[in-house]
């Protein structure tokens, strides 16, 4: 079923530019969609470097637990992602079809098996024929192009109303490199580890260990703190490949090498842009809504009471419904289960302070936040008044269009 364009939807999509050592393409195999390409292939050149984060979900993907494995060795030749079915929760069939798929592309790829990475997404519980993706990796190859960015981000879509893209360039020990990502995400979005899918790719020479670090750091900040619904998904991957085709850089051996801080800060702003994305993409989503809590006990503390804001059916319902219902952000906080002193809670909504001192501002007005409430962009902070952690998380509103959407997912 065909969604209409998120409202939230970026105006302008970047034309990424060409990565050296990647070639995409994108095909149609009929695994779920009818007449639109569902499974992509990212042919790399051998002695690509890569990384990952991955869910936490005791109910993992095969893919999931393949590239799991395949991290440990830290090497990539290629990536095959299809879209429709999530090859989860498939038993020892889908774990078959994973070894098959890596099987084919290695011959066909002349690599090892663990140096085929591999995603899912889609249906979750219904096996995954390999014959469907192994008997496209011939057509796929010949057609693999440096130019194919935009297909490759609209080929792993599901729900998603608009392909999400990113890209930056820097300079690395003098050299100019290029991170380009694409990522899929709008429902089943409260991450532990990465969002639905996103493949990240670089022309930067940085061994597998360094890049994992970085990587890491990212997601943190970025995927780590998006939600949509607060459910995890058993499919939620983040790939990052580092061909090395700008030029090697000597002695690279640590993240905090100083010749990295503008490589670090470029990764960060490809995930934070593509992390919004999928919170602007959020299933039926009119608003999004971005969360600041300060004054808590810790970071992490921080960071589990503006999810508990962020994922609360009731705050997110409110803004849909433009009613600044501040009781309810209250109410979010107090169930966190982290450190809140209560008379110190502050809450503003949109820059305007509505609760101070553990109650309603008495200086407060209702209509002077009627029109933020009524525009897409929607600021919630909060101080709860214990030390000096802090935490940014983004969300969006809850509609009912969300219901219309899962409701009939499978139909």
């Amino acid at each position: 079923m065909a969604h209409a364009v998120s409202p939230l939807a970026p105006a302008e999509q970047p034309r990424l530019p060409v990565i050296a050592g990647v070639k995409l393409a994108a095909t149609a195999t009929g695994i779920r969609y009818k007449g639109r390409p569902d499974v992509l292939l990212a042919l790399l050149d051998e002695g690509t470097a890569a990384a990952g984060c991955l869910t936490r979900s005791k109910s993992s993907s095969a893919p999931v637990d393949w590239c799991k494995a395949a991290l440990k060795l830290g090497k990539a030749r290629a990536l095959l992602v299809n879209a429709g079915n999530a090859n989860a929760f498939t038993g020892k069939a889908g774990t078959a079809t994973v070894k098959a798929v890596a099987a084919a592309a290695s011959k066909a790829f002349k690599s090892k098996p663990e140096t085929i990475y591999q995603a899912s997404t889609g249906v979750i519980g219904e096996p995954l024929d390999p014959s469907f993706i192994v008997n496209a990796i011939p057509e796929l190859t010949k057609a693999a192009v440096a130019d194919g960015w935009d297909m490759a981000a609209r080929a792993i879509m599901t729900t998603d109303t608009f392909p999400k893209v990113a890209t930056r360039t820097v300079k690395l020990d003098g050299r100019s490199v290029t991170i380009n990502g694409i990522a899929k995400g709008s429902g089943m979005i409260a991450p532990d580890m990465a969002t639905m899918l996103s493949f990240i790719f670089t022309d930067a020479a940085i061994p597998p260990k360094v890049l994992q670090a970085l990587l890491s750091a990212s997601v943190d900040k970025t995927f780590n703190c998006v939600t949509v619904d607060g459910d995890t998904s058993t499919s939620d991957t983040v790939l990052l490949f580092a061909t090395g085709a700008a030029g090697p850089v000597k002695g690279l051996k640590t993240a905090t090498d100083a010749r990295l801080k503008g490589f670090a800060k470029a990764l960060h702003e490809v995930c934070h842009d593509l992390a919004l994305q999928v919170a602007k993409d959020g299933e039926g989503a009119e608003k999004l809504i971005d969360i600041t809590v300060t004054g808590a006990e810790n970071d992490k503390a921080a960071h589990r009471i503006a999810m508990s804001i962020a994922n609360s059916p009731l705050v997110k319902t409110a803004i849909a419904g433009e009613d600044a219902n501040w009781g309810r952000i209250v109410m979010a906080i107090g169930k966190a289960g982290e450190k809140a002193i209560r008379d110190k809670i502050r809450i503003r909504i949109g820059g305007v302070q509505v609760a101070v001192k553990g109650m309603r501002d008495s200086k407060y007005v209702e209509a002077e936040i009627m029109p933020h409430m009524k525009g897409r962009d929607i600021r919630i902070e909060a101080d709860v008044g214990v030390g000096k952690g802090k935490a940014q998380v983004w969300t969006c509103d809850l509609t009912h269009r969300y219901i219309d959407i899962n409701g009939s997912y499978r139909s």
